[in-house]
């Protein structure tokens, strides 16, 4: 394979991610209603889960919108009804894989609430996903392989660290607490790192729904010695490439779409400071 130089790789990366925008910037699937959180607008939800849970306390649908609120009547707060939503929607089989961890419900810029992640999809909340891109001192990047067992894009490539951000916690701890989960990574490991800086707001159709993801990423040259190592279980095996190699790969389709915006953006913000 011939070495692709920088100024090549540039105008590349550019066609690149002109092609994977469209796949990131969908409308809401078709029949889809807005939804609203304590009068806010927070999601999208489709027309059978919104059925499913139109008759509980402190859920109310009309022909435009669902609206969540808390319940004064039932003495419900608003976090007890999302809680009764997720189950509900768990038990009508509208819920990909519960995951027993809880996120936040955000509308218009406000985190009004919190409920169960595998609820997030199905109602077309906002999720906020927290990447490290890892570089070593000459000039590689480290990708990591999603096992087998994930339930979505299993054994696809995906950044060094990569993660959603959990309710409770800030961006940068849920970050650091990915790094160290996902990479073996140590707060000290990544000193050098970065502000977290936001790459996309992704809109995407689901079968279960609709995914609205802000994804962040810091950018961490990491200690020469340093070799990342799981400890969740969801990496099934690390790679430090240099840049044809990570370029074949891209062209090959083999990380994740998410991925591949990410490490494209650092990748050119790397090649326009060179």
């Amino acid at each position: 394979m011939k070495p692709i130089n920088p100024s090549s790789l540039k105008k590349a990366i550019e066609q690149r991610i002109a092609l994977l925008t469209p796949q990131t910037q969908q409308l809401p699937p078709l029949g889809s209603r807005p939804v609203t959180v304590a009068g806010r607008v927070s999601g999208w939800v489709g027309a059978r889960p919104a059925q499913h849970i139109a008759m509980l306390d402190g859920v109310a649908l009309d022909e435009e919108v669902l609206r969540i609120d808390a319940c004064a009547s039932q003495h419900l707060s608003l976090n007890q009804v999302l809680e009764q939503i997720a189950h509900r929607l768990d038990q009508g089989g509208f819920v990909r894989s519960w995951r027993g961890e809880l996120l936040e419900v955000i509308g218009e810029g406000r985190t009004l609430g919190a409920i169960e992640r595998g609820a997030m999809r199905t109602l077309g909340f906002l999720t906020q996903a927290v990447h490290v891109n890892g570089w070593s001192s000459d000039g590689r990047i480290w990708a990591a392989k999603r096992a087998a067992s994930k339930s979505s894009d299993p054994n696809m490539w995906d950044t060094l660290v990569g993660g959603l951000a959990v309710a409770n916690e800030s961006l940068d701890r849920s970050l650091l607490r990915e790094s160290y989960e996902e990479a073996g990574l140590e707060e000290s490991m990544l000193v050098a790192r970065e502000p977290m800086r936001m790459v996309v707001r992704m809109h995407k159709r689901l079968p279960e729904g609709y995914q609205v993801e802000n994804a962040l990423v810091s950018d961490c040259v990491l200690p020469d010695g340093v070799v990342p190592r799981n400890m969740d279980g969801e990496v099934s095996e690390f790679r430090l490439l240099d840049m044809d190699e990570w370029w074949a790969m891209i062209e090959a389709e083999q990380f994740t779409l998410e991925a591949q915006l990410v490490m494209l953006d650092s990748v050119a913000r790397r090649l326009n400071q060179s």
